[in-house]
């Protein structure tokens, strides 16, 4: 039987409208959907020595909000709490792209310091995706995905993990097709359900999907994962 956690989860809307099909990423955001490979992205993740990175792709938009006790996007304005919280001084992505790492991100100071670089324009206008710079530990992660072109409908997602070994981890949201289709007017109705898949290199380390049973009242999931890779190595 798979192993099953529930974990903080709360719908600002219900979503209604996307009908997609098979385990997929949302189509809606291009730039994420084609983007696999970081080269792809107007910046790019720079890896440094002994550092976590976390990235979130698969939707319109998404934000991490928090980690720790740290807020790290604002809600109402979708920018940075605090702009010392930049690893680059401006949004400047040609520059980001052709410069050395070396000459724009410092390494981080201490172990509850969180840094934030900006790494693509948003499928939404006037927003910007980025991607989190923290130390190897424990953390609790907070992030807003947008899966429709809305800026009123927003699933919110939050876990605990143990990021011990440096690396970029990368949390990208789908539609998975469920294997209890009917076939009746109800379930065609019916979106499929939001799933989100922890990515460390081409290897899936966690993976939660929403159930809209009574029991999980809508909220996400943990399902076992045993030896899942990712069909093309995500690379951030």
């Amino acid at each position: 039987m798979n192993k099953k956690r529930i974990v903080v989860f709360t719908s600002a809307a219900v979503a209604t409208s996307l009908l997609l099909s098979g385990c997929q990423l949302l189509t809606g955001y291009q730039q994420i959907d084609k983007a696999e490979n970081a080269e792809r992205w107007a910046g790019k993740i720079e890896p440094i020595a002994g550092e976590v990175n976390i990235a979130c792709a698969g939707t319109y938009h998404c934000e991490i909000m928090q980690i720790d006790q740290t807020l790290v996007i604002a809600p109402d304005t979708h920018k940075p709490v605090d702009p010392a919280m930049l690893s680059v001084e401006q949004v400047d992505y040609d520059n980001i792209v052709n410069s050395k790492s070396s000459n724009i991100i410092a390494p981080l100071k201490s172990q509850k310091s969180v840094k934030i670089v900006p790494l693509s324009a948003s499928g939404m206008p006037g927003m910007t995706n980025y991607y989190a710079r923290v130390k190897p530990a424990k953390r609790e992660v907070h992030i807003n995905f947008y899966p429709e072109n809305n800026i009123g409908y927003v699933e919110r997602f939050a876990m605990i993990h143990e990021f011990v070994q440096p690396d970029t981890y990368l949390l990208r949201a789908y539609r998975k097709k469920s294997n209890q289709d009917t076939g009746s007017l109800l379930d065609t109705a019916s979106p499929n359900p939001l799933c989100i898949d922890l990515i460390q290199g081409d290897s899936i380390k966690r993976q939660f999907c929403k159930q809209m049973n009574t029991e999980s009242q809508g909220e996400f999931v943990e399902n076992s994962v045993i030896n899942q890779t990712t069909k093309s190595k995500a690379k951030v």
